[in-house]
């Protein structure tokens, strides 16, 4: 070797080797020259089993029906991996390259295990994340919170790892590490309070299967409508129905009320529930003139026959005394409207009979006497619902009238009369 290097320094040799410099230069430029030796090893390694490896992963994931590899090609693992075997190589050689200068050795020793650490770290999660891909594929995992299991599981690696560079730069065992940590526990409690709060969230998200990916919730405190697109360790998304995102912290969703509406899109109906107000004054008794008018509606026709059949053997078996329209039992307008309303809802193609359907009478309010339908329309897509819930009170609105009944709507303050 020191044969080489004089070949190296030329003519410059000699004259070192008078100042006393020789001996120095020499072992130098041994190890220059084994350090460009290791580097071109290194590279062909590398290249060569880079070649290899990404070759082969790519010939398998062709051949093979799982997507799994696929997504390990496109994460590019092999690429990685074939960064790591030069890495284990450079450090089974550092000892032995370095031997006569024992602080480089040290040094350089400790650079390259901390980077082969960081580098299988990196390797781990670009298998991870083919894992996450992979299993969000498929349909039984799709809506569970992968990205919270594979978050806490790299967190718990990077801890591994952060002590393992700590004791290995700083000479410290790794039982004085973790009381060191034991000791700073308030510390780092506080600085990973959110990451907890929200391992401890997803944890239970998970178990009692709150949300899952693909759930429509809506959560009024953050302003949330809309699908849950991801679900990771700090934070829940959601697209909204105005293709805005609503990010939401994860502990949130056990420590605050938000809706989900999973259990309506399982079921068979998605509820119409919504009413309008009637005028109270115009409620009143229906007399026999307006009944045969009213008999003309074909949906309540029967049903004003059979009522004043009972009506009238019930009247005259008390002796009630018809002059006066109050005494006795009597038909309102109101009661009719709602029969009818009832009869057309059941009789509504867009509508499940075999759920709830019902009109019913509300408790009065200052600004009328509300009437609410309460039913289910058959088709929970939000525009069919709503094209459903429109013409429905369409109707209602339109067919108020022959009941002479008329809906409350607030004074606007404008005069009715044009001068």
């Amino acid at each position: 070797m020191h044969k080489l290097v004089e070949e190296i320094f030329g003519w410059c040799y000699p004259l070192l080797k008078k100042l006393g410099l020789g001996e120095t230069i020499s072992a130098y430029g041994s190890l220059a020259v084994n350090i460009f030796i290791l580097c071109i090893l290194s590279y062909v390694i590398y290249r060569v089993f880079r070649f290899l490896l990404v070759r082969a992963m790519i010939i398998v994931a062709r051949r093979t029906k799982t997507r799994f590899d696929d997504l390990l090609v496109s994460n590019k693992t092999a690429k990685y991996i074939a960064h790591l075997i030069p890495l284990l190589f450079i450090y089974k050689c550092v000892p032995i390259i370095l031997e006569n200068f024992v602080y480089w050795e040290n040094i350089f020793g400790k650079l390259v295990a901390i980077y082969i650490v960081l580098l299988s770290l990196w390797i781990i999660k670009t298998i991870f994340n083919a894992l996450r891909d992979h299993l969000k594929q498929d349909s039984k995992f799709s809506d569970k919170p992968i990205d919270s299991y594979i978050q806490v599981i790299m967190i718990v690696l990077w801890l591994f790892a952060f002590v393992f560079v700590i004791s290995k730069a700083f000479n410290i065992t790794t039982t004085a590490m973790l009381g060191t940590f034991g000791a700073i526990s308030a510390i780092i409690i506080l600085i990973f309070r959110d990451t907890i709060l929200g391992f401890v969230a997803s944890v239970q998200v998970s178990l009692n299967d709150m949300v899952r990916i693909g759930d429509w919730i809506t959560f009024d405190k953050f302003g949330a409508d809309g699908d849950v697109i991801e679900i990771n360790l700090a934070t829940v998304k959601v697209r909204n129905f105005d293709n805005t995102t609503t990010t939401i912290p994860t502990y949130s969703l056990i420590s605050d009320s938000f809706r989900n509406w999973r259990g309506m899109l399982n079921s068979n109906g998605r509820r119409i529930k919504r009413h309008i107000l009637i005028k109270a004054n115009t409620i009143r008794f229906l007399g026999d003139e307006e009944l045969q008018e009213l008999k003309k509606i074909q949906l309540v026709t029967a049903y004003i026959e059979n009522r004043q059949t009972e009506i009238e053997k019930f009247n005259k078996s008390n002796n009630i005394d018809k002059t006066i329209l109050i005494n006795g039992r009597n038909m309102t307008n109101f009661g009719l409207f709602r029969k009818y309303i009832t009869q057309y809802l059941s009789q509504y193609p867009g509508l499940n009979k075999d759920m709830i359907l019902l009109c019913r009478q509300l408790q009065p309010t200052p600004q009328g006497i509300p009437l609410e339908i309460y039913t289910f329309s058959n088709d929970k897509r939000f525009e069919n619902y709503e094209y459903i819930m429109a013409d429905i009170f369409d109707h209602v609105f339109a067919s108020i009238r022959y009941f002479d009944l008329e809906i409350y709507e607030m004074p606007s303050g404008k005069s009715d009369f044009v001068e």
